[in-house]
């Protein structure tokens, strides 16, 4: 929309929109003159932090930012349009280039280059575009900005920043449209927005919002010269509409005239300052380990907040004292207006010239735009200028003035600050949500334990009822035998009565004395089993009394014989873990002996490792039999139970613990137990050790058990599948003990020998753990790695020539080479006899040729053809470097003869 020449807040007063009068035939005219001091394209100086308007230089990280500077040139109003009717404008505008031309008089003219050029025509919506929108971007982004109106009484300032546009939206100056786009660019949620509308009124800061509040006091910090008015009325804002509101109340309240150039002029600098504070979460850039593809890890986001700050500037009009008509108390505030313009084009020149002094105090005006020139915000400065002849001598000052402003550069910078409330309020939220479900997690452990011990109740009373229920009965059985025994001995005692009478009836008188014996004899007998059964019937009798009192007092003693049964099964328990123990460490005591016998009998000290190129030949030996007996660790497994052994890798007391390892690694060195082992769980339990527990000598003796068990085919794939290989790969990384490397290298080498595992074994670093356990440097632990690289190449090299695998070594993905290389011809046989395979088997695939090549390994192939002390080795060698065309090419190249 065109710009008329306005009132206050955009009132009309006359004139139309036309186009630039030309004025004077440029035939006519000298050529110009070209004054532009800062080309558009090119930055300003930068200014130091000594001369800065801000009073502080840009830090470090500051990003540097020069004022940018549009010219508007106002339409002709009515009065101009009388006035000046025989005459030119005295600018011509050239948008396209952004140039202006200031016609001197008729023949000479002078150039001027801004940032940008509006003619009269231009819309609001363009001047908001190309002058303060970026300045409004860069506030979202949480820097500093300030956007300012300059130019004489009655060119459009106000039209321009202050412009309501209540009847024709389109007539919205930058205050609206700035207030539009920032609250469109923020959460009410988690952001927030503040306004302070302020005049400054002859060198007296006015809250608009508050006429009672007329005298605000200016505070700077004096660590960082940062200025503020703690006095001034903040308003948060929701909504547009609220915003208009506040601009009423505020235009409202601003100090106005009337003068001869504007019906209703400015008296009074407008401040609008807008405070923008956001929330952000700053993500921190991801960690990576020294490995190429190691996994990264993420650290956690910080909670900021950014406080930025706009500034519009609507200044009152310069304006010279016989044009304007000013005088009396109007003359004062003229006075007072140009006194303030004069001290900021001041600054200004001392900013553009590098002065080592800055006049700040000369003004409250400087004072609160500090940060504007030369300090850290982000600043548009818009000149608007009147066509009329008549003003050239204003319109040249406002000119010249937009042109040193273009001089200053400012270093823009973001303040943050740590956002410890809403990190406070993110970690009470999530402490109440753990306290819930603690909650929750308690009541439902309560609940488990009133059922399980309402479970125990009813338990014990079934047991109590079924106790009573068997001892009535056995009562009953005792009593029902009682009296079946007593029927049985008075049958028989009136039998014998019975007997006894008729023998008496039957003597005739005649009797022997032998027979009389024999009846006395008999009689006396039949008294002592009278007696005996008398006896045993008061025997049966005070029985029967005993049970029937003890069956009384069952009932009483069934939980002190419940709890005696619970005593006796722990103590059982334990016994029974004591006896394994000691038997475990008997035998183990036995074999160390019998290992010391022999050694001792050879003549040979008790070393129990005598090769290493395979796992400890204790393990080995264990496999025999001693003196054509069982092996000690077999008789034990017999005696105790494999699952009982297994059950003590899972007890408290540490020594048990340790010693039930032993015991299981020694078993797993029997190839005939290594699948019993695996069957009740054993590699499980080993794993699960190998992962929990910290204690060198679990950790050392777990993985020799599980280099054993690597030793089986079907175990190797149950390792792999349980992420065994990812467990050996961190005890190998953790570990310093050169055993317990040595037991681990042992077991990735086994694995290194199955031609199924060689993908997952790479993906799961097994090649990286193996490689970096050289760091140890013992020769056990160098061995078993040299097997592993062996291993791998030759299942590699197997692949390769069945046409499984394409593509170069992993073991050269994982940079073996070098190493490989290195130890091709180490001192110690187990070492170099393994390396000398590996490269031999690198060496059949021709896609590993060029990298050996550069690698160095040609001459060790060279030199193992012809050197190494095994043939099978040296023909293999021999057989490869004669195959492969790009080892011959090079061979013949370097003129080696082999």
């Amino acid at each position: 929309m065109a710009m008329a020449s306005s009132s206050r807040n955009g009132g009309t007063r006359g004139g139309s929109m036309r186009p630039t009068n030309s004025g004077a035939n440029p035939s006519n005219l000298r050529s110009s003159s070209f004054k532009s001091r800062i080309p558009s394209s090119a930055p300003a100086p930068r200014r130091s932090s000594s001369a800065s308007l801000g009073g502080g230089g840009a830090g470090d990280n500051g990003v540097p930012g020069r004022v940018r500077v549009a010219v508007r040139l106002r339409p002709r109003n009515a009065d101009e349009c009388v006035a000046d009717a025989d005459f030119a404008d005295c600018v011509e505008l050239q948008a396209e280039v952004k140039r202006l031309k200031l016609r001197k008089n008729n023949w000479d003219t002078e150039t001027y280059e801004f940032d940008e050029v509006l003619t009269e025509s231009a819309s609001q919506k363009r001047v908001y575009q190309v002058v303060a929108k970026p300045v409004v971007e860069s506030v979202l982004e949480g820097y500093n900005g300030t956007v300012m109106a300059y130019g004489q009484t009655g060119t459009g300032k106000t039209f321009t920043l202050g412009r309501l546009g209540d009847e024709d939206t389109a007539a919205r100056g930058i205050m609206v449209r700035s207030m539009e786009d920032i609250i469109s660019g923020t959460s009410l949620d988690t952001d927030s927005i503040s306004v302070s509308y302020l005049q400054l009124y002859m060198e007296t800061i006015q809250d608009l919002l508050d006429p009672s509040n007329d005298n605000i006091a200016i505070v700077e910090d004096p660590k960082t010269g940062d200025v503020s008015l703690p006095g001034a009325t903040h308003v948060e804002i929701r909504n547009q509409q609220n915003f208009l509101e506040l601009l009423h109340l505020g235009e409202t309240h601003r100090v106005a005239a009337n003068t001869k150039l504007n019906t209703e002029s400015s008296r009074s600098h407008a401040i609008l300052m807008v405070h923008v504070k956001r929330s952000v979460v700053e993500h921190e850039d991801s960690v990576s380990n020294d490995n190429d593809n190691s996994s990264h890890f993420v650290r956690p986001s910080k909670p900021l907040i950014r406080r930025s700050k706009l500034v519009l500037v609507d200044l009152a009009g310069s304006e010279r004292v016989h044009k304007s008509g000013s005088e009396g108390h109007m003359l004062e505030e003229a006075k007072s207006i140009n006194l303030s313009l004069s001290a900021l084009g001041k600054c200004i020149n001392a900013i553009a010239e590098n002065s080592p002094h800055v006049p700040l105090r000369d003004s409250k005006l400087t004072r609160l735009l500090r940060d504007s020139f030369g300090g850290t915000a982000r600043t548009s400065l818009i000149v608007t200028i009147g066509p009329s002849p008549r003003h050239r001598g204003e319109t040249t000052s406002t000119i010249l003035f937009g042109q040193r402003a273009m001089k200053v550069e400012n270093m823009l910078k973001i303040k943050e600050e740590f956002d410890y409330k809403s990190l406070s309020k993110k970690l009470e939220v999530q402490l109440d949500k753990v306290i819930a479900e603690n909650e929750r997690q308690l009541k439902a452990f309560d609940d488990d334990v009133e059922r399980i011990n309402q479970q125990a109740q009813n338990r014990i009373l079934e047991v109590e009822k079924s106790f009573a229920e068997a001892l009535e009965k056995e009562k009953l059985k005792c009593q029902m035998e009682y009296m079946e025994s007593v029927k049985k001995l008075e049958e028989k005692l009136i039998s014998n009565q019975r007997e006894n009478g008729r023998r008496n009836g039957e003597v005739n008188g005649v009797v022997t004395t032998g027979e009389l014996a024999k009846l006395k004899e008999s009689l006396e007998e039949e008294i002592k089993l009278r007696k005996a059964a008398e006896e045993e019937v008061s025997k049966l009798k005070s029985q029967s009394t005993l049970k029937t009192r003890s069956g009384e007092g069952e009932d009483a003693g069934i939980s002190r014989l419940q709890k005696l049964l619970e005593d006796e099964a722990l103590q059982k328990k334990k016994l029974e873990e004591e006896v394994t123990i000691l038997r475990s460490q008997l035998v183990q005591l036995t074999f160390e002996a019998d290992q010391m016998r022999r050694c001792l009998d050879r003549g040979a000290p008790g070393n129990s490792y005598s090769d290493t190129d395979s796992l400890p030949s204790r393990h080995s030996q264990a496999r025999e039999s001693v003196n054509g007996q069982k092996a000690p660790f077999a008789t034990l497994c017999e005696q105790v139970g494999l699952q009982k052994i297994l059950q003590l890798l899972e007890s408290d007391d540490a020594n048990i613990r340790i010693h039930a390892v032993k015991v299981v690694a020694n078993l797993a060195a029997e190839e005939a137990n290594q699948e019993k082992i695996v069957e009740a769980g054993g590699l499980g339990s080993l794993l699960m050790l190998l992962r929990s527990y910290e204690d060198e000598t679990v950790r050392r003796v777990a993985a020799g058990a599980i280099a054993n068990l690597a030793m089986n085919e079907v175990s190797q794939q149950l390792i792999v599948d349980q992420g065994g290989i990812s467990l050996l790969s961190l005890t190998a990384a953790d570990a310093e003990d050169p055993q317990t490397l040595r037991m681990v290298a042992g077991a990735i080498a086994n694995l290194c020998g199955n031609d199924k595992l060689q993908a997952r074994l790479w993906s799961d670093g097994g090649i990286k753990a193996l490689l970096g356990m050289v760091r140890c440097g013992h020769p056990d632990v160098l061995a078993q790695v040299a097997r592993g690289i062996a291993n791998f190449a030759k299942c590699e090299s197997r692949a390769t020539t069945q046409g499984v695998k394409s593509g170069r070594s992993l073991l050269i993905e994982d940079g073996a080479l070098p190493w490989i290389v290195q130890h091709a011809n180490d001192e110690a046989a187990p070492i170099r006899r393994h390396i000398e395979l590996a490269l031999c088997h690198l060496a059949q695939h021709e896609v590993n040729a060029k990298e050996m090549i550069s690698g160095g390994a040609l001459w060790e192939l060279v030199r193992i053809s012809k050197e190494c002390s095994r043939e099978d080795i040296r023909s293999l060698a021999h057989r490869t470097l004669s195959s492969s065309p790009v080892f011959r090419s090079e061979i013949r190249r370097l003129g080696i003869h082999f």
